[in-house]
């Protein structure tokens, strides 16, 4: 009988083993460590003038150093992947200064020190979805807003406000959970990451620095 047991519970716990597996085997997917430069995965995608983007190391980290100003160019690492088997988005970043005139709110003030976003790509441009995280400049922390001139993108407040400005701060989120919280539906594949300090609608400057990005599969 006790046999019998043993059998049983051994052939439970392969069978939860090998449920598991694919998990515990999926590696995290980089987009980018910074520590060679800038990968060739990258391509520029300007709105409005050009923001600066160079590979710096910075307080030890290998980091893309980001300056802005008056002007508006993302920087958009196009990759396909599942969100519900790679569902966390992890990154390092640091600012410099927010934007005293920047409010999320406003079409004049949507500008940010830094964002990291996650596009979900449609055949149809307008139904074309993004999840924007931000450094907010007013937006209270944690808080979520459609964007002022793309209800199909969400604006979160992952960072807000000077009191943690110069510190490198490191983020985690579910792309999965927050798509599901502020879109709903099933989750389609996703089309890409991309990073952006953006200065055009106020007219300001601002500075920012991006350590590695990676995504995570589920479990982590």
């Amino acid at each position: 009988m006790n046999g019998r047991y043993t059998l049983c519970t051994i052939k439970a716990s392969l069978v939860i083993l090998l449920l598991a597996l694919p998990n515990l085997l999926a590696a995290e997917i980089i987009i980018d460590d910074f520590s060679q430069g800038i990968r060739p995965g990258w391509r520029e995608k300007s709105f409005a003038g050009h923001t600066e983007y160079t590979p710096a190391i910075e307080d030890g980290i290998h980091c893309l150093k980001a300056t802005s100003s008056a002007a508006a160019s993302a920087l958009i690492y196009e990759i396909k992947f599942n969100v519900e088997a790679y569902p966390l988005l992890t990154w390092k970043w640091k600012i410099k200064n927010t934007i005293p005139s920047g409010d999320a709110r406003r079409k004049e003030g949507d500008d940010y020190a830094a964002r990291v976003y996650v596009i979900f790509p449609s055949r149809f441009f307008w139904k074309t979805k993004a999840i924007n995280y931000i450094w907010a400049n007013k937006l209270p922390k944690e808080s979520a807003i459609p964007n002022p001139f793309a209800e199909n993108a969400v604006m979160i407040a992952v960072q807000s406000g000077t009191a943690e400005t110069g510190i490198w701060k490191e983020e985690k989120r579910s792309i999965l959970e927050d798509y599901r919280k502020y879109f709903g539906g099933d989750v389609p594949e996703a089309g890409g990451v991309a990073i952006m300090t953006d200065t055009d609608n106020t007219g300001e400057s601002a500075t920012a620095w991006y350590g590695p990005i990676t995504l995570q599969p589920s479990g982590r």
